[in-house]
């Protein structure tokens, strides 16, 4: 049937007229253009997603083992050194011999003999009057972080307290009941105080001890991980579960309902 034939239905001269539209638009220079454009800018942050942060990561992986092998490779002897009888150097073998070394030292403070050389090293450190002070505080460091990551983690829940200001409202890791002398004095006058720590910002070590009563404490039904994540990114990442949570509940809106009774 030609297109001039007088016989054509209305039906078919529509479809015509559409098929030929959708064609005049994908023909559009300009049109394919523009969606050309858009479709390498979405390929460009696409790739940048997948790229950008495991090249970042496996710099920051090579940079430490650069480091620990620059520290740990002029106390080992050269005999023992892979380097030594092989013409290119190996990455990581210092990092291996320190991580070795430490599970060795963790092992010998296990015993009598290990906590008698460590309490006898403390006395000797303790009678230093600046060394002591710093010794001090970077043992209380670093048993916070380790008992923070063990698997008895001090921080026990995630909560939100008004802080700086009212109307405010910050993340804190509620680490426990306060117990001890600020438990006993009471502040006041409230009897059921908790402990938490309120980091600051994108630098999480460091932050504010607060005591406050447990009403002023709203806790969240989010973990340590995700309350982190919140935090380094200065807010910009948002926990794995509510993305869940929205992405179950977006494809229950989209589902079609199921109907009952026969088809028409």
């Amino acid at each position: 049937m030609s297109p001039a034939d007088p016989r054509r239905g209305p039906h078919e001269a529509s479809a015509e007229l559409r098929a030929g539209l959708r064609k005049l638009v994908r023909e559009d220079p300009s049109g394919g253009g523009w969606h050309l454009g858009a479709r390498l800018r979405n390929y460009f942050l696409t790739g940048l997603v997948i790229v950008g942060p495991v090249t970042i990561t496996i710099y920051f992986a090579w940079w430490f083992i650069n480091v620990t092998d620059a520290w740990i490779k002029p106390f080992v002897p050269t005999a023992y050194l892979p380097d030594t009888y092989l013409p290119f150097p190996i990455p990581g073998f210092g990092l291996v011999v320190g991580i070795i070394a430490l599970t060795l030292i963790g092992a010998l403070a296990a015993n009598l003999l290990g906590r008698t050389l460590i309490s006898f090293g403390e006395q000797m450190l303790g009678g230093m009057p600046i060394v002591r002070n710093v010794y001090s505080a970077l043992k209380q460091i670093f048993e916070s972080v380790v008992s923070a990551t063990g698997p008895n983690q001090a921080f026990q829940k995630v909560g939100l307290i008004e802080f700086p200001s009212k109307g405010l409202w910050s993340i804190v890791f509620v680490t426990g009941e306060t117990t001890g002398e600020v438990g006993a004095v009471m502040p006041g006058g409230e009897e059921d105080l908790l402990t938490v720590f309120m980091p600051t910002g994108i630098v999480p070590p460091t932050g504010f001890v607060c005591f406050l009563p447990r009403r002023n404490v709203v806790f969240l039904d989010m973990n340590i991980e995700d309350a982190a994540k919140v935090i380094i990114s200065a807010g910009m990442v948002t926990p794995e579960s509510q993305a869940k949570l929205r992405d179950l509940a977006e494809q229950a809106r989209r589902k079609p309902k199921i109907t009952g009774g026969p088809a028409p």
